[in-house]
């Protein structure tokens, strides 16, 4: 009897020795890190305790690399040298570079940095950081698209550069023609010529912007009636330019149904702020998917998990409603600093 006790005991041991082992293992295959893609609205000054807001909301989503849209280096400051210093008092540490209009923080060390897009008369920006992940070099891109010719809104019944009252859009081939006049797709195009040789260098490439233009993923037939979409399906260019070129949309690949996870990410519900001061189009339902983090599917690159990092609240039709969708809201406590809501990507690395 002793013997076969001793026996079991043995077998125990090893299980339990065995199991033990097991995660570690799993460890070393792979990491795990998370994107933070966050419009801020003018740095966060126009809410008020809006930076103060900003600095908690990135802490708290944990994110390692962010892309930001809307850096204006106020007062001749330099906006990402000013939150890196913040994030530093508050106990972390990020690494930036100087850029205007969008910007990147990394907590990994950045070998390079590259004006991709420079923004002329405020008709977008982006740029590019070559960063050192653990030995692994990713090239993150930022971009803060062009905000005029904005032709979504010209669907919707508000022109989309002067955001007058106007009838629907809804001839097809104004519509793309009208979106084109904008410098969007130029943006994504000098993008997609730069990360070719990232592409090529084998490195993770990634990619986070307010595109202000919504995707062809979310215009499609089961939600062409809904968000005053004037039952219209649309190929919206920047989103097919990328998906042409291989870039998954990291939160279209964990949640492929629009109509149960639309991802609306503008305009946000501030409860600080004036509803009017929250729309641009007052008689409408401007609801939209606008901020984007896509990838490129290869290097054991993948996504695990995507949220809508905000508030559950939106605004339509000049009025504050909570969103009843299945998206996942998930939010920091204090301020929230901004008029869109930030989308958190959970990428997994395997080696």
């Amino acid at each position: 009897m002793k013997k076969i006790l001793w026996a079991l005991f043995a077998v125990a041991l090893l299980v339990g020795c065995n199991s033990k082992t097991s995660k570690p293992e799993e460890g070393k295959d792979s990491k795990t890190f998370k994107v933070l893609q966050f419009n801020i609205w003018q740095e966060g000054t126009i809410v008020p305790g809006g930076y103060e807001g900003l600095i908690r909301q990135i802490l708290e989503s944990e994110a390692d690399l962010v892309t930001l849209s809307e850096v204006r280096n106020y007062k001749d400051t330099r906006f990402c040298d000013r939150i890196v210093q913040s994030l530093k008092d508050s106990g972390q540490t990020f690494y930036s570079f100087y850029s205007y209009d969008s910007g990147i923080l990394s907590r990994y060390p950045i070998i390079d940095s590259t004006t991709v897009y420079p923004c002329v008369d405020d008709h977008g920006s982006a740029y590019r950081a070559l960063i050192d992940m653990d030995g692994q070099e990713v090239a993150l891109y930022t971009t803060h698209l062009d905000y005029l010719n904005c032709t979504y809104y010209d669907v919707k019944g508000y022109d989309g550069s002067s955001w007058k009252k106007r009838p629907p859009m809804v001839d097809m081939d104004s519509i793309i023609a009208n979106n084109e006049l904008s410098l969007r797709d130029d943006g994504m195009k000098a993008i997609l010529k730069s990360a070719e040789e990232d592409k090529a260098k084998g490195r993770i490439i990634i990619i986070g912007g307010d595109f202000n233009e919504p995707s062809h993923l979310d215009w499609v037939e089961s939600t062409k009636d809904l968000y005053d979409r004037q039952g219209l399906v649309v190929p919206w260019t920047v989103s097919k330019l990328l998906e042409e070129a291989g870039y998954v949309d990291s939160y279209r690949e964990v949640y492929p149904d629009p109509l149960t996870h639309p991802g609306i990410t503008y305009p946000a519900d501030v409860p600080e702020m004036e509803v009017k001061r929250l729309t641009w189009a007052p008689e409408s339902d401007e609801r939209e998917r606008i901020d984007f983090i896509h990838y490129a599917p290869y290097n054991g690159l993948s996504v695990k998990d995507a949220v809508i990092w905000g508030p559950k609240g939106s605004i339509r039709n000049n009025e504050r409603i909570v969103e009843d969708s299945q998206d996942t809201f998930v939010v920091g406590e204090g301020v929230w600093p901004t008029d869109h809501k930030a989308v958190l990507v959970t990428f997994e690395l395997k080696k």
